[in-house]
């Protein structure tokens, strides 16, 4: 039967980088020792001739058929943009060289 110790979880707390009291070092050992003990007891019912699944029901493909559909023209789409160049959205640049101040917009020079 797995245990894990309070040290044990100690040391996952701080590779976690979790600030934990003694108190819930005690809680979370206990939590971790029933997960680790389910965990065990379901390796142990596993057998060779069950095979493996994802799901415990089978299921079904529930989408729609692709159908072509009118959508917005060029002239549509852009017309809520804040800002458009040339038939296109304009956004501001998030690589550029900071050196570089010619391709910002105004919110960024």
């Amino acid at each position: 039967m797995p245990t894990i110790s309070r040290t044990e979880v100690a040391h996952l707390a701080r590779l976690a980088r979790l600030a934990v009291t003694d108190s819930e070092l005690d809680v979370f050992a206990d939590q971790l020792d029933v997960i680790l003990t389910s965990v065990a007891r379901v390796g142990e019912v596993a057998a060779d001739d069950i095979p493996p699944t994802s799901h415990a029901v089978p299921l079904t493909n529930v989408f729609r058929e692709d159908v072509v559909r009118p959508g917005l023209s060029q002239q549509q789409a852009l017309a809520g943009a804040p800002r458009a160049e040339d038939g296109r959205f304009r956004v501001p640049r998030i690589l550029d060289d900071p050196d570089d101040r010619t391709n910002m917009g105004p919110e960024r020079a």
